[in-house]
């Protein structure tokens, strides 16, 4: 990787979202807590996630990850509340797709992902960009799964 490449990479933009995570911390009763673990580079997200009315009514991340993984839960973070588990699952599926295809970017409220865009070129560092919105999906299928039970 070039040097002019990575600069381009890590962009003002991403590093303003790294540097400005909300939600950031802990859930003191969440619904669900799911930690998830990017083993190239050993980023860590845990997501503690509420729902009510079948929409994210409380959340909150713990995220120990680089710039790029950063920037997507800062994304997540200031869009997440008041989503449906759907939309969650259709932003996990359409940010992996843009990441690995080249493919759309996420739906609003997670259009903002599409300043990841210029990572689609490096692998290595899909795992970590998705880690949050992975998290968010399964713990609200954990709810889902304990409210049903």
């Amino acid at each position: 990787m070039a040097e002019t490449d990575l600069i381009k990479l890590y962009s003002s933009r991403i590093l303003e979202l790294a540097a400005d995570i909300p939600h950031l911390g802990r859930l003191d009763d969440p619904g669900a807590t799911v930690k998830k673990r990017s083993p190239l580079c050993g980023s860590t997200v845990t997501v503690d996630l509420s729902m009510q009315d079948g929409r994210v009514s409380d959340y909150a991340q713990d995220v120990k990850a680089c710039a790029l993984g950063q920037a997507a839960a800062s994304v997540i973070g200031s869009a997440i509340i008041g989503c449906t588990e759907q939309q969650i699952i259709d932003a996990r599926d359409a940010l992996r797709n843009m990441l690995k295809t080249d493919g759309p970017a996420p739906a609003a409220p997670f259009d903002g992902l599409e300043v990841l865009r210029p990572a689609t070129a490096y692998k290595n560092r899909h795992a970590s960009i998705l880690l949050s919105i992975e998290a968010a999906a399964e713990a609200c299928s954990k709810v889902r799964e304990a409210h049903s039970a």
